[in-house]
């Protein structure tokens, strides 16, 4: 082959790469794109899966990245480059929503997609251990009472926070601080408990002192932050029968066989539990829109459509198969008209 040839033919062949490199590029330039929570996570990657399977749309990205996150990719603006979607498993803060409004991302619906267990769970070789909120605490807290004042968490093992609990090591894994299901876990289980321990009240009077001391977790290795993989933790539980996890209810219905998740105040973990409210551990979930893209992305208000719908989020849906507590008839109702019309999240 000549010289010339050989240049004609490698121009062509790079020519042929720039085309490709090209249609890619604008087939993620038109995927939709979710960040956030690992507790909603599964969920919508099942309604990724439904929507790519059922319209002529490319399948959805969807990345755990943490509800806290996933809040700062979403508000960072307005951009084909930035999240059209955040899964959330708690409201947004306001901080969070100031941070939208600064950038842009003046114009969001928030749609509650349902309910969620937190549990407290360890592998089901192990002999069952009924908790209170108070033993969880007292486990967890960076600093506890000790003779009437606070003092560094010292309790190695359970039973020396209760006679009745069993000698083994602390050893609890978990979610980091960027994560919902964090927020959620230290608002209705650390918190709780601490405004019912006498030596927290005398703090009362400085809100920040009393906030801190009820909400800071021990760093000494009896908690271990597992990251925003909750299929890590169910793996670590299974493979160390006397540690525990702290995690969605969805990671405990998909993992029945390997994992029980302990009974909180006298009361299971279980869908029925939740649903009612019997179950004290319990937090609602959220998807987040950004407004501005809906008719700029392909397929965004036709994905809010099939999440919101009854065979995705109704009672006997497949997000109900993958573990998440629907919302009442009429409340689904409500949250579906309200994401349809793209109602405007204010605050």
């Amino acid at each position: 082959m000549t010289v010339s040839k050989r240049f004609l033919t490698a121009a062509l062949a790079g020519a042929a790469l720039t085309v490709v490199a090209a249609a890619g590029a604008a087939q993620a330039a038109d995927q939709i794109k979710i960040v956030g929570s690992s507790t909603v996570y599964p969920f919508s990657t099942s309604v990724a899966e439904r929507f790519a399977a059922a319209t002529k749309f490319p399948a959805p990205i969807v990345e755990s990245t943490g509800t806290g996150g996933g809040m700062k990719l979403f508000c960072a603006g307005v951009s084909s480059d930035t999240p059209d979607f955040t899964n959330a498993s708690r409201a947004i803060k306001k901080s969070e929503y100031d941070n939208c409004m600064a950038n842009g991302v003046d114009s969001i619906t928030e749609i509650k997609i349902g309910y969620d267990g937190i549990v407290f769970a360890n592998s089901r070789e192990a002999d069952p251990m009924p908790v209170t909120k108070e033993q969880i605490f007292l486990a967890l807290a960076k600093t506890v009472p000790v003779d009437g004042k606070l003092q560094d968490n010292p309790y190695k093992t359970w039973k020396q926070i209760d006679a009745s609990l069993p000698d083994a090591e602390i050893q609890v894994l978990g979610p980091p601080p960027t994560s919902g299901t964090r927020d959620a876990f230290v608002e209705l289980v650390m918190e709780e408990a601490c405004d019912e321990i006498a030596a927290y009240k005398a703090l009362e009077g400085d809100k920040k002192a009393h906030k801190a001391a009820c909400t800071a977790i021990r760093e000494d290795g009896a908690y271990i932050d597992a990251g925003e993989n909750d299929n890590l933790i169910v793996s670590k539980l299974v493979a160390n029968p006397t540690a525990f996890g702290i995690f969605g209810f969805s990671f405990l219905d998909q993992n029945a066989s390997k994992i029980r998740g302990e009974t909180v105040e006298g009361v299971e973990p279980t869908f029925d539990n939740i649903a009612d409210g019997k179950y004290g551990v319990s937090r609602s979930l959220f998807v987040y829109v950004k407004d501005a893209h809906v008719g700029q992305k392909p397929g965004m208000k036709e994905f809010i459509d099939e999440f919101t719908s009854e065979k995705a989020w109704g009672p006997d849906g497949y997000l109900a198969e993958k573990g998440l507590i629907p919302l009442p008839d009429d409340e689904r109702k409500k949250q579906r008209e309200n994401a349809m019309s793209l109602g405007k999240l204010t605050m």
